[in-house]
C-alpha cells in the first residue's frame, strides 16, 4: 500500500477535482445522495403511513393506483417502507463503519508506532478475528448479543474494527521509519505531538479509503442480519427485514417482492464504486 509522505498544499484540492471529473463516481454519488434524501425526509415525501396496512389491498402489484410501487404482504405502501426502511438501513449499514474506522485507527496508530511487544500482542489477538468469515463473525457476535439495532451495530463494528486496524498499523509502521519522523524524535518532539502532526495526516488518507470500501459490505451484512432475525425486529421498516417477510409472497407477486433486494443491491453497488473513485482520486502516483 503507498504511503503518502509529503502531501502538497493543493492534494486534496487535487483528488477532489480529479473526483469530480469521474462519472462513475459521480453517479453512484448522485444515487447515494438521492437514496439518502430519500430516507432523511421520509417523513415529509412518503405517501402513506409505513406502519397502516389494508387486508383488502395486500400484494398490489407494481403500478397500482395509489400505489406506485405496489404493496407488501399486509397491504403497507412499498415505497413508503421502503423509504422509510432506508433509514434503519443506512444508519446499520454506515454506524458499524465510521465506529471502526475510529476505533481501529487509533488502536493501528499505537500499535505502528509503539512497535515492540505491544505490536505483537494486539496484532496477535485481532488475528483469532481472522480465523472466522466476516458473515460467520458477525452472525455469532450478533446471535450471543441477541437481537436488536445497538447489537447488530456493535457485532459489526467488531467485525470490521481488526480489518482497519491491520491496515492503520501497515501504514504507520511505513511512516515512522522516515527521516523527517525520526528528525522530529531527536528534535525532543513527543510522542503525541509526533503522531498528530506527522503520522497522522499519512495514515488518516489509506485508512478512509479503505473505510470507505468497506461501506458496502457493511449494508450487505446488516441486512443479512436482519434478515436472520438478528438486527430489526417487526414492524419496523428495513430493506432487510421487509426481504424476510415478503419471502411467502415471491411467486405471487415477485417485482414487489425482489424491490428490498434491488435497493441493497443499488446502494451497496453506489458505495462500492464511490470507493473505487476516491482511490483512484487519491493515487498520487497517477
Amino acid at each position: 500500500m503507498p504511503v503518502v509522505t509529503a502531501q502538497p498544499r493543493g492534494y486534496w484540492t487535487t483528488v477532489l477535482r480529479q473526483l469530480l471529473r469521474d462519472p462513475v463516481a459521480m453517479g453512484a454519488a448522485l444515487v447515494i445522495l438521492l437514496i439518502v434524501g430519500a430516507a432523511v425526509f421520509a417523513p415529509w415525501l412518503a405517501p402513506a403511513d409505513p406502519f397502516k396496512g389494508s387486508m383488502i389491498r395486500r400484494l398490489l402489484p407494481i403500478g397500482s393506483e395509489g400505489h406506485w410501487l405496489g404493496t407488501d404482504e399486509l397491504g403497507r405502501d412499498m415505497l413508503t417502507r421502503l423509504m422509510h426502511g432506508g433509514r434503519l438501513s443506512l444508519m446499520m449499514g454506515v454506524l458499524p463503519v465510521l465506529a471502526a474506522f475510529g476505533i481501529g485507527t487509533s488502536i493501528g496508530l499505537l500499535a505502528g508506532y509503539v512497535g515492540g511487544k505491544l505490536n505483537m500482542i494486539i496484532m496477535r489477538v485481532l488475528d483469532v478475528f481472522y480465523a472466522f468469515p466476516s458473515v460467520l463473525l458477525a452472525v455469532a457476535i450478533s446471535g450471543a448479543l441477541g437481537p436488536g439495532i445497538s447489537n447488530s451495530i456493535l457485532a459489526l463494528t467488531l467485525v470490521f474494527v481488526p480489518q482497519i486496524v491491520r491496515v492503520a498499523e501497515s501504514v504507520t509502521t511505513q511512516v515512522r521509519k522516515l527521516d523527517y519522523i525520526e528528525a522530529a524524535r531527536m528534535s525532543g518532539a513527543s510522542a503525541f505531538s509526533i503522531i498528530r502532526v506527522h503520522v497522522l495526516g499519512n495514515v488518516l488518507g489509506p485508512v478512509f479509503v479503505y473505510a470507505t470500501g468497506l461501506l458496502s459490505v457493511s449494508m450487505i451484512l446488516a441486512a443479512g442480519l436482519s434478515f436472520l432475525g438478528l438486527g430489526v425486529r417487526p414492524p419496523e421498516p428495513e430493506w432487510g427485514l421487509m426481504l424476510n417477510t415478503l419471502r411467502s409472497a415471491i411467486f405471487r407477486n415477485p417485482w414487489v417482492a425482489a424491490l428490498p433486494g434491488v435497493f441493497i443491491f443499488m446502494t451497496s453497488i453506489a458505495f462500492n464504486l464511490l470507493a473505487d473513485g476516491v482511490r483512484s482520486a487519491m493515487d498520487i502516483r497517477k
